[in-house]
């Protein structure tokens, strides 16, 4: 059985759920920080609400599906192919080559 390794190009659960931990505590704070602002609900009586989404999400990233999971491309041993090389110019174009042709009429004898 190979490990889990995250890829960021993969659309498997576990791997779109790692990418929710920023987004659900910004969003959760968000709503505490709304609902202390008009006296729902005190932050410090309700901030083990974040500690649960942040439970969550990490339960989802640990446990979620892996069907359809692309492993990423250093694991499978495929090397990218080289960058091709780029050659440099001052700008200028160069001049044409000398015609080769020896019945040309701009070829001195």
């Amino acid at each position: 059985m190979t490990p889990y390794v995250r890829n960021r190009n993969c659309s498997c659960v576990r791997c779109r759920a790692h990418g929710l931990m920023g987004p659900a505590v910004l969003v959760t704070l968000g709503v505490l920080f709304l609902l202390d602002n008009y006296r729902i609900l005190r932050f410090h009586e309700s901030f083990p609400v974040l500690f649960l989404v942040i439970g969550c999400v990490l339960l989802i990233s640990r446990t979620g599906s892996i069907e359809g999971h692309i492993e990423p491309q250093w694991m499978t041993g495929a090397v990218p192919p080289p960058a091709p090389q780029q050659q440099w110019t001052s700008g200028e174009v160069p001049p044409p080559p000398p015609p080769t042709d020896p019945n040309d009429s701009q070829v001195k004898p």
